[in-house]
Parts: C-alpha cells; structure tokens; sequence
C-alpha cells in the first residue's frame, strides 16, 4: 500500500473559517416544514407547533444560519401571506412544488425556530414575480422597531421585538428556466442592483447575497455571473452557488470525487468575481455564498415527477426525501472538506436541505426522527471545524475516474482552533483498500491524539431508516499515534475521519 502524505505548518494558512459555513435550508418544499420542524399535534410539539426532538438534533447537527423559505418556492412567495394570526392567513397554490401552501408556518414562526435551534436568519426576497417595493416592505415589518405601518403591524401580530435580519438572498436562481419569472442575466443584475440600492438606503448593515448560476452545468455559467456583477460589485457582498451531486450511470468513483468539481466551481467563481472587480478598478472582494449543496438523487425525482396529475396540488406530500448510504455520507465529508480547503473565500453555505427533503434529519408524522448518515460527517465538521483553515497540499496515490480523469484517493483538510487544538478531516475515496497516511506537524504544539474516528461500513449501501434509525455511526479507530512531530494512522476503506490532536 502507498502511503497518504501531508504536512501542517501554522505558517502556512488558508483562512478562518466563518461560522456561517455550517448553514441550512428550510424550504416550503415537501415535508421539511409540515410535519419536519414544524407539527403543532406532535406529542413532543411545543405551543408554537414545533417539534422538540426535531430541534434538539438540529442544535445537535450545529446548524448555524438557515436560509429560507426558498429555494424555488420563493419565486412566486408573497410574504405578507406569511404573517398573522396562522388561522387568517391564506391558502396558495405553489407552482415550484405544484402543491397547496397554508402558510400555517410563516415568519413568525421561521424567527421562534432559529432561536430555539440557535441559528442565524438568511431570508430571501421574491424577485420573480415582485420585486424592489415588496423586499422593502418585508425588510420594513422584519426589522424596524416601531412607529410605521409595517413595523407596528408585526408589533400587533404579536412579535414586539424586530426579527433583525441582516443575511438577505436576492432571488434565487433566476438563471433557471424552471424559475417563476426567470430571466437573463442583464435582466436580473438590473433589479437586483436597484434592491440592493433600495435595501442598502433602508438599511446599510444589510449583507446581501446576489444570484450566481444554478449550476456549474449551465450553458450560461461565468457569462451569467460577469454580467450580473458588472450591475451589481459595489452593492452586494457575496455571490451564490447551488451543485448537487449524485453517481452519474452508477459511476461511484467518479460520485466520491464529486468535491473535484465543487472546488473548480469556486475557484472559477473566484476568478470571475476577481476579474469583473479588476475591471471596474474596485478594491473590493466579493465572497462566496454556496447556499445550496448535497447529495441528491435529481434524475430518480425527475422520473417520479413525470407521474404527478396537473389537478393534483397535495399539501405537504413526501417529495425528495433520499434515504442516504455510507457512500453518501462520504461524499458530503468530501463537500465539507471542499469548502473549508476554500474558506478564505466562501463565507456562508448551507446544506439543502435541514429536515426530510434531501436531508439529514428525517421524520415520520406522529412518530419519531432520526439522524441520516449525512447528519454525522456535517455535524462533527460544524464541531471541530472552528478556527483557521490550514494549507494542506497532498501527496497521494491516485486512481482514475470516468469523469475527473486521475484523482488522488485521499481528501484532506485541517482546521487549527484557539486553543492550539488541530482537527485533522480526511477521505478515503478507495473503496475497497485502506489508506496509510503521514502527516508531519511543524510548528504545531499538539502532543497527544484525543480523538480517531471513522464513518466507514462494509457495506457501502448501509443506511439509518425508521426501522434501524442507528444503523450507522461514527466508530472509534484504533492505532493512530503522534510522536516525533509526525501523525500516522490508517483510513478505512470508503471513509470519512476525523482525527483531533490536543
């Protein structure tokens, strides 16, 4: 067996890591609000409706900001149908999803969960369908104290305090044909630039998040996002990116190198961004929100939806709810790890979705939740991933893949806290070999392992379900040992590991 190697030198750093790159989604889409976070005749369901065990594996998973309510959904959303009392407010059909919504989950109700599950607002405005006037007005009743109009209507409505939201979305994958009011980039980087101006007037502590292509795959993709940031560079602060990955024609080799193609899609999204502030001779540095990413099973929900009747407008029905494997969960590990080896630049992420649709919790009506395989590798990363991001350059045995072409079989990155503490996060991408690895430690005064363990199976296509919810979890390895300045251990085959040094 060829050994892994790297080396970790605090001198040679990539950047902190924001804490918002531990974000999710919650989305009128499915069952991740109606009978995900939110079940107001759940035995365990508190006297706002939301689901207690829900919430506590939610502050356990570590979620720090959520974005919502779309998404797709967002597009035709009025969000004045979301505030009041709940039994007022009005029923709408939802093209995105083709279902009804009831709105009995709004805004309110969106503000009570983040501060029971201790998380961050990100709300998106419509620019579909409405536009400057509306985000306006919702950026009014949210976050204005008292004294006009909106603002003393949410007082009536019962929320005294402003929401103070400060992460906003600007629409949400308008690039998209699929989209409620799509349109070309030149369309959208004009009123998204007269919001931002608008927004900014009201407010100008907002932090705004302008749309980036939906995809990597787009035939409009860097065009889109260069023209869109000529309208907009000096009025937003970061730029959105959405990639969902899945195994192409069975291709598991190519799906475990999935964060091949995530990191080119930032670090292209970086260049564009750079260019366009080049041109415009702007000191400026656009970040990066990834606001959407998973695993998701796309085709297998493309075909399902080929079935749905047009009259046929179900409220809350079970859409998108992959059940996620061993391989899965290694392949987010693998996204997670994509994204802290580039957190000098990507501020905020979120993974789509929080609960039941593409999730890492899920839940049965009336019954109870339990942790996916995806839920472990993203909430030890949201644990352990704290501090600055260290340079991790790779030497590693390489295996070839049908999409990537030759990839290196170990995935790595490591994360230095405060306290001096180095988490070391690794993939094995060989699915049936270990991987020794080396790691050499300059400068760094860590001195014992605390902590090796691995998500890692024999059978790859094992998977928590309602009737094993415990199926697989994370499982202590033994053998890795630090002396010398030098970390050895040995990677499981088709894992994800977490080493902690102290």
């Amino acid at each position: 067996m060829r050994t892994a190697r790297f080396t970790l030198d605090p001198s040679f750093t990539v950047g902190d890591v924001d804490p918002r790159l531990f974000g999710s989604f919650v989305e009128h889409l499915g069952r991740c609000v109606y009978t995900g976070v939110f079940e107001p005749d759940h035995p365990t369901a508190d006297d706002r409706g939301l689901r207690r065990d829900v919430l506590a594996l939610v502050r356990e998973l570590g979620v720090t900001v959520v974005r919502y309510p779309g998404g797709n959904y967002v597009s035709a959303h009025r969000w004045e149908d979301s505030v009041g009392p709940a039994h007022e407010r009005p029923r709408r059909l939802d093209p995105a999803w083709h279902s009804t919504e009831t709105n009995r989950f709004g805004l309110s109700e969106y503000r009570d969960f983040l501060r029971k599950a201790g998380a961050e607002p990100m709300m998106a405005v419509n620019l579909g369908t409405r536009g400057v006037a509306e985000a306006l007005e919702l950026l009014e009743y949210a976050n204005h104290p008292s004294g006009t109009a909106l603002s003393d209507l949410r007082v009536a409505h019962g929320d005294k305090d402003p929401f103070g939201i400060r992460l906003w979305c600007l629409g949400n994958e308008m690039d998209g044909p699929w989209q409620t009011g799509h349109k070309t980039a030149s369309e959208y980087g004009r009123i998204a630039a007269e919001t931002a101006r608008a927004m900014r007037q009201f407010d100008s502590a907002a932090e705004l998040v302008v749309c980036g292509s939906s995809s990597r795959s787009m035939p409009t993709f860097a065009a889109w996002e260069a023209t869109v940031l000529e309208e907009t560079y000096d009025l937003v602060d970061h730029i959105s990116l959405h990639a969902y990955y899945w195994p192409e024609d069975g291709d598991i080799d190519s799906f475990l190198a999935s964060a091949v193609d995530m990191e080119s899609f930032i670090e292209a999204v970086v260049a564009t961004a750079d260019h366009v502030g080049a041109r415009l001779k702007s000191s400026k540095r656009i970040t990066l929100s990834f606001d959407e990413w998973n695993v998701w099973y796309l085709p297998e929900w493309v075909a399902r939806s080929k079935t749905f009747q047009p009259d046929e407008w179900p409220e809350a029905p079970r859409l998108l709810e992959d059940g996620y494997s061993v391989t899965d969960a290694v392949v987010v590990g693998s996204l997670l790890i994509a994204l802290l080896r580039h957190a000098d630049r990507v501020a905020v992420a979120c993974l789509a979705q929080l609960v039941n649709v593409i999730a890492p919790i899920m839940t049965e009506p009336g019954g109870p939740a339990w942790r996916q395989t995806t839920f472990f590798p993203f909430a030890q990363a949201a644990r352990y991933g704290r501090g600055r991001v260290l340079d991790v350059r790779v030497d590693a045995p390489t295996h070839e893949t049908r999409k990537y072409g030759e990839t290196a079989l170990l995935h790595a990155t490591a994360v230095r806290a405060e306290d001096g503490s180095v988490t070391v996060f690794a993939v094995n991408r060989d699915r049936t070999e270990p991987l020794p690895l080396e790691v050499a430690l300059h400068g760094l005064d860590v001195t014992r392992v605390v902590e090796h363990s691995a998500l890692a199976d024999a059978d790859p296509d094992a998977r928590n379900t309602l009737d094993d919810p415990d199926r697989v979890s994370p499982h202590p390895v033994p053998g890795t040992t630090l002396g010398d300045g030098r970390l050895t251990a040995l990677l499981e085959p088709l894992s994800w590991n977490v080493i902690r040094l102290a």
